[in-house]
């Protein structure tokens, strides 16, 4: 009896944690708020694409900032 009250309780509490996680799409009206300078990571995106120009020819590696691929060919 008290292991299958148990299971109930962790199911329970994995039920509630797990739709508060819950993402909703961007509404259209929502999204002029999201393209606003101040929800930006960076401040400066010249120095941002500088110091990626910088770290690409050092590293000779790019990726992760913009175009999508696999590097496989197929896109």
């Amino acid at each position: 009896m008290c292991q299958s009250a148990m299971q109930r309780l962790l199911l329970t509490a994995a039920v509630l944690l797990l739709s508060g996680c819950a993402m909703q799409p961007v509404q259209p009206w929502e999204k002029g708020d999201l393209a606003k300078p101040a929800m930006s990571f960076s401040v400066d995106t010249l120095d941002d694409h500088f110091t990626q120009h910088i770290y690409n020819s050092k590293e000779n590696a790019s990726g992760g900032y913009g175009v999508g691929g696999g590097g496989c060919g197929c896109n």
